[in-house]
């Protein structure tokens, strides 16, 4: 699969200086997990999610999660498990090219029933999603992914997420976090990325953020954060974290003024994009994912298709960001320090390199922007499609 691939031949050339490169489940597993970009999310109750799927994937969606947790009730978990049996089963016989699929579970004991009831079509399962991962429910969930890929005769992935009170909590905070790392260490190979479960987080202290706010202006959620990106998002050894869920998806009455600013979009004669954007509550989704960038995290849960177009374009590379990392790459083995190809910082190559690996990572599965394309554009040409 590809990133924009629905554009047109004129558009990729219009707007990518680099198009996005082709990626799957046969591509380094790094390189995959900086490919997830917007992961949906949907309950496995919904009857439709096989075709839903495919319409999305048409649309531009790459990594979709079906959730046996808790996006359904306790009453249902038996009926939705067989839906999602019959739905991957849909999906398997579709002969489609489709996203990278995952279950997230309840028990570890659903791993290899799911596995085995699949049958054939487990080969669209990508692997699963692991609720309120710990170091001491951690090793059962794995050891069953382990052993489910042993049958299946592939490699099964897995995303464990971070929001426990465990990995809350300050007074065992870190130390739990360190326990949780030796654990993933042990089945690296088996491991995807690490995702961040704000949700849960924040209902360990009542709390919830408002549309009016991002994640990080709730201060004990971003302290755990940051001390998440601390342990598992070290240049030597680190995992690829992706950004917690943003919830919203619709309008309401507004208590601040949009943190869009005017001037982009009527550069690029979209008003009307704006407009449609401020009143979906979009301009703080476009604010929180520019501040996951900013603290270490790529990707981001979603929960609404409206999302991954914006999560998307922002996460493009820019021409200036490429030729910033290009540049620190290319004298990386010398060191030393020199002006950026657009005269406006200094490059410092030593301490530089390894943004500049992570961002040419990204810059290979999300292309990088021609010179004058802004994100207005790529989120203009996505959403007119």
């Amino acid at each position: 699969m590809r990133h924009f691939d629905f554009l047109d031949a004129a558009d990729r050339a219009r707007l990518f200086f680099r198009a996005p490169e082709n990626f799957g489940t046969g591509s380094d597993v790094e390189l995959l997990a900086v490919g997830l970009g917007a992961t949906l999310y949907s309950p496995a109750t919904r009857p439709r999610i096989a075709a839903d799927l495919m319409r999305r994937a048409a649309q531009g969606v790459t990594s979709f999660v079906v959730c046996l947790e808790d996006s359904i009730a306790d009453t249902e978990v038996d009926d939705a498990q067989v839906n999602v049996i019959a739905q991957l089963r849909e999906l398997g016989e579709s002969g489609r090219d489709l996203p990278l699929i995952f279950v997230r579970v309840r028990t570890p004991c659903q791993i290899p029933l799911i596995v085995d009831q699949l049958g054939a079509s487990q080969r669209v399962l990508t692997g699963f999603v692991v609720p309120k991962f710990s170091d001491s429910n951690g090793p059962a969930y794995l050891d069953a992914v382990a052993a489910a890929s042993d049958r299946a005769g592939r490699t099964l992935l897995t995303m464990p997420v971070l929001e426990s009170k465990d990995v809350v909590y300050a007074e065992n905070r870190i130390t739990n976090l360190l326990s949780i790392r030796d654990v993933l260490d042990k089945h690296r190979h088996h491991v995807l990325a690490v995702r961040i479960g704000a949700t849960d987080m924040s209902a360990a202290y009542g709390l919830r953020r408002s549309r009016d706010t991002t994640v990080y202006n709730v201060g004990l959620i971003a302290q755990v954060i940051a001390d998440i990106v601390n342990v598992f998002g070290r240049e030597d050894g680190g995992y690829v974290l992706t950004g917690p869920v943003w919830e919203y998806f619709s309008g309401s009455e507004r208590l601040f003024k949009p943190r869009l600013r005017e001037s982009p979009f009527v550069e690029n004669d979209e008003r009307k994009l704006r407009a449609e954007l401020i009143a979906q509550d979009m301009d703080a989704l476009i604010r929180e994912v520019t501040l996951d960038r900013a603290n270490g995290l790529t990707g981001k849960s979603v929960i609404h298709p409206s999302h991954v177009a914006a999560v998307h374009a922002l996460s493009v590379v820019s021409h200036e960001e490429f030729l910033d990392a290009s540049d620190v790459l290319q004298t990386a083995s010398g060191g030393g320090v020199r002006s950026s190809a657009y005269r406006n910082k200094m490059n410092e190559s030593k301490p530089h390199t390894a943004w500049a690996r992570r961002l040419q990572l990204r810059a290979r599965v999300f292309g990088v922007a021609n010179e004058d394309i802004s994100f207005v554009d790529l989120l203009g040409a996505s959403l007119h499609q």
